[in-house]
């Protein structure tokens, strides 16, 4: 399921899955960094209570696992995370992407090393990104996280 809506959202999309993990976890993080305060999030329980138990069982992980356990999910890579994940509603989904940048700001998750650069390679879709209006960033980051989880798309580099 996607929510793209126009050609340079799809466009975006389709380079951001040929990303390699770590990129896609700091373009996300940044992404939620850049968004967060226009965020109003209220999913109901529906939704928040599958979600805060597969953010539950990620957070207390090692941080190192924490890790490992994200780029699983990114890369549609076999594990429990993974299997976790791909049994949750798109709403749930989106939602645990939301509780694991909730926990990487509190110190419970694992964050992008603050002195982590992206790739040159990232330049452009990052300043296309910076061009789209809200929902279509929106509809941009709702579309990739959905879409995490499943089997390696095609084009994709893990």
């Amino acid at each position: 399921m996607t929510y793209t809506t126009n050609n340079t959202t799809k466009e975006a999309l389709n380079e951001f899955h040929r990303f390699d993990a770590d990129t896609k976890l700091a373009i996300l993080w940044y992404g939620y960094l850049d968004l967060k305060d226009q965020l109003n999030p209220d999913p109901g329980f529906s939704v928040t209570a599958p979600a805060t138990a597969l953010y539950d069982q990620i957070a207390a992980q090692p941080q190192e696992q924490q890790l490992q356990a994200q780029r699983d999910i990114v890369s549609g890579n076999n594990s429990a995370f993974t299997q976790a994940y791909n049994a949750l509603a798109s709403s749930a989904r989106i939602e645990v992407w939301l509780l694991l940048a909730q926990g990487m700001e509190e110190g419970k998750v694992i964050q992008v090393s603050s002195d982590y650069q992206l790739p040159e390679a990232t330049n452009s879709f990052v300043n296309r990104i910076k061009q789209l209006d809200f929902e279509e960033r929106i509809n941009f980051t709702r579309s990739a996280v959905v879409d995490m989880g499943t089997a390696k798309q095609e084009g994709q580099r893990v």
